[in-house]
């Protein structure tokens, strides 16, 4: 269970309990012993993107930036 800390003290400590969440916490905020709000990390569990994950699945074809025919280009302009 996430700590519980009342308003006052979430006001005081707002930047602790932010690097507190930042890690990977959880707090939840009480106003007159009622809990009313859950402060949570913004994207919990996103992982870094890693580059090359698909080397060596992926075949570029060499003509990849050769201009491309007037027709397919006429298609794409919409006078096809």
């Amino acid at each position: 269970m996430p700590p519980v800390v009342n308003m006052h003290e979430a006001k005081t400590h707002l930047s602790r309990l932010i690097d507190q969440v930042a890690a990977g916490g959880e707090v939840i905020i009480a106003r007159a012993g009622r809990k009313v709000a859950r402060l949570v990390p913004l994207e919990a569990g996103v992982r870094p993107k890693q580059l090359g994950g698909l080397k060596g699945r992926i075949k570029v074809p060499d003509d990849f930036n050769a201009p491309l025919d007037d027709r397919i280009i006429a298609a794409f302009e919409g006078r096809s």
